[in-house]
C-alpha cells in the first residue's frame, strides 16, 4: 500500500485524448490563449496538411483542414504577436511561410529559404517573449542556419553556413535564446554529425561549439528571455545532453552532463515547461515520454588550476515516464496556458492531449 501511495503521488502522465489522422504527422503546436492547436505534416500524395484543433469537452473538433502544395516539417508561433497569432512553417521544399489561421489560403509571408528541406524552425520576439524584433531562425539539410525578420522580405537578416569548400552538414534542430533584451540574442543549432554551434547575434559570430558524438534531433534553451541558463539537446542513440550556460570558459566552454534513455533508440525532441524552466519532456524511439528535473549544485562555478572559472554540473532525476504509441514522438509542446496540458504527435499517425498531474508540487 504504501509503494502504491508513493506512485501515485508523483506526476502522472495520462492521455486525456487521441486522434487518428490519414498523413504522416511531423509538429504540432498550441494556439496562444486559446484550447486550440495546429499540426502539420505530410499526405500520401506528397502535399502539406495544416490542420487546426480545439479541445472541448474531452474532445478534438477540426476547427481547419487545410491541403497544401509541399508537405510542412516543422511550426512554430514564436514570432508571431499575441493579437494576430500567425504560424510560421517550414516545409520539403526550403519554403518559409507564415500563414493566417482566419484566412488561411495563401501565405502572408513567402520566401525560398533553403535549397533543400527545412528541418526545424523556432521564433523569438513575438508572443511577449524576448526582447528586440520579431525573428524566426531556419535550419536545413543543405547546411545553412538562417535568421528572418517577417517585415523584411526575401532576404535573411543573417546567415550562419559553413565556408565555400567546407563539408555542409545536415542542420537538425535550431533555438533562440539569451534573448533578454532588445540587443542580446543567440541561435543554438544542432547538426547530423552531432555538432552543435552557438551563435551571437549582436556580435554576428561564433560564440561556442562542441560535438556530442551523435545526430543531435533537438534543441532548447530552458527559457529565451533570460540571460542563458541551461540548454538540452537530444540526440540518436539514447541519450541527451544538459549544458549549464552560465560560465563559458576559456578552452572547456560550457560544463555538460549527458544522460541515456533506457527504452528508447531515438530521443526525437525536448521541451521544457513554460512555467517550470527546471523540468523538461523529452520523447522517444519507442513510442515513450519521460518527464525530467534538473537539479542545481550547491555552486554553479568553481575555480580551476589556472584561476579561471568552470561550471559545475546539477543532475537530472526522472520524475515519470509513459508509453503514448508503438511508433516514435516526433514532436512534443507544452501549452503556455494551462500548466500540464501537453500535445504530441506520433509517426502511427496519431496526435495526442496528455495531460501532466502535480506539476505544481515539483
Amino acid at each position: 500500500m504504501e509503494v502504491a501511495a508513493a506512485a501515485l503521488s508523483k506526476p502522472q502522465i495520462i492521455v486525456h485524448v487521441e486522434k487518428s489522422l490519414n498523413y504522416t504527422v511531423f509538429d504540432a503546436k498550441w494556439v496562444p490563449c486559446s484550447a486550440k492547436f495546429i499540426v502539420v505534416g505530410s499526405h500520401p500524395r506528397d502535399t502539406g496538411a495544416l490542420e487546426v484543433y480545439e479541445l472541448s469537452k474531452g474532445e478534438l473538433k477540426t476547427v481547419l483542414k487545410r491541403e497544401k502544395p509541399k508537405p510542412f516539417k516543422c511550426a512554430t508561433f514564436g514570432a508571431a504577436s499575441l493579437h494576430q497569432r500567425h504560424v510560421a512553417t517550414g516545409d520539403f521544399t526550403g519554403k518559409l511561410n507564415t500563414w493566417d489561421l482566419e484566412n488561411p489560403e495563401l501565405p502572408i509571408y513567402s520566401v525560398k529559404g533553403h535549397t533543400e528541406i527545412i528541418n526545424a524552425i523556432d521564433g523569438c520576439g513575438g508572443l511577449g517573449i524576448g526582447g528586440g524584433a520579431p525573428e524566426l531562425v531556419t535550419g536545413s539539410r543543405d547546411g545553412s542556419v538562417k535568421v528572418w525578420d517577417t517585415r523584411q522580405k526575401d532576404s535573411p537578416v543573417a546567415i550562419m553556413e559553413p565556408a565555400e569548400g567546407e563539408t555542409r552538414r545536415d542542420c537538425w534542430a535550431v533555438a533562440f535564446g539569451n534573448s533578454f533584451n532588445d540587443d542580446e540574442r543567440f541561435v543554438a543549432a544542432g547538426y547530423d554529425n552531432g555538432d552543435i554551434k552557438m551563435f551571437d547575434l549582436r556580435m554576428m559570430s561564433l560564440k561556442w561549439e562542441t560535438n556530442v558524438k551523435s545526430g543531435v534531433c533537438s534543441i532548447q534553451f530552458d527559457r529565451k528571455d533570460i540571460p542563458m541558463n541551461k540548454m538540452v539537446a537530444t540526440t540518436l542513440e539514447a541519450k541527451f545532453h544538459v549544458f549549464d550556460l552560465r560560465t563559458c570558459h576559456p578552452k572547456k566552454g560550457f560544463t555538460s552532463l549527458s544522460e541515456k534513455v533506457s527504452k528508447s533508440s531515438t530521443v526525437w525532441c525536448t521541451q521544457h515547461l513554460p512555467q517550470n524552466r527546471d523540468l523538461f519532456v523529452t520523447s522517444g524511439g519507442s513510442g515513450d515520454v519521460y518527464l525530467w528535473k534538473y537539479c542545481y549544485p550547491a555552486k554553479r562555478s568553481k575555480k580551476d588550476d589556472g584561476g579561471n572559472d568552470v561550471g559545475v554540473m546539477g543532475n537530472v532525476e526522472l520524475v515519470q515516464n509513459a508509453t503514448l504509441s508503438s511508433q516514435p514522438i516526433s514532436s512534443v509542446d507544452w501549452s503556455p496556458d494551462k500548466e500540464g496540458l501537453m500535445v504530441c504527435t506520433s509517426f502511427d499517425q496519431c496526435v495526442r492531449v496528455c495531460v501532466v498531474t502535480k506539476l505544481n508540487r515539483l
